[in-house]
């Protein structure tokens, strides 16, 4: 059966569209996630971008600057895991015959 470029042309172009109103979707949706027992939160959007971070006061230990620095750490980690899964998951239904391809920046 001979395949007919325009046509296998245009469903690329028509998945391309629909994969970048995919991300700019997730990019307007925002995770959360906290490390410490809520001592640290960090907001993060589908786009991988550090929205806000939170310290709560009694975080703050100048004797154990490490210790914050280790929330922190953790927390953006979470919240940038929780971006990729949520971008993972709108584009799910868009890559699903296309097997696990782990294209980056995506």
């Amino acid at each position: 059966m001979p395949m007919d470029m325009n046509q296998m042309m245009k469903q690329f172009q028509q998945m391309q569209a629909e994969m970048e109103r995919l991300q700019a979707e997730a990019a307007a949706e925002t995770v959360e996630a906290s490390a410490g027992g809520g001592m640290v939160t960090v907001k993060a959007n589908g786009a991988r971008e550090i929205i806000s971070v939170k310290v709560k006061p009694e975080a703050i230990d100048p004797s154990d600057p490490e210790m914050l620095e280790d929330l922190i750490v953790a927390a953006t980690n979470e919240a940038l895991r929780s971006a990729d899964k949520m971008l993972q998951a709108k584009l799910g239904s868009l890559m699903g015959g296309l097997g696990d391809l782990r294209m980056p920046g995506l």
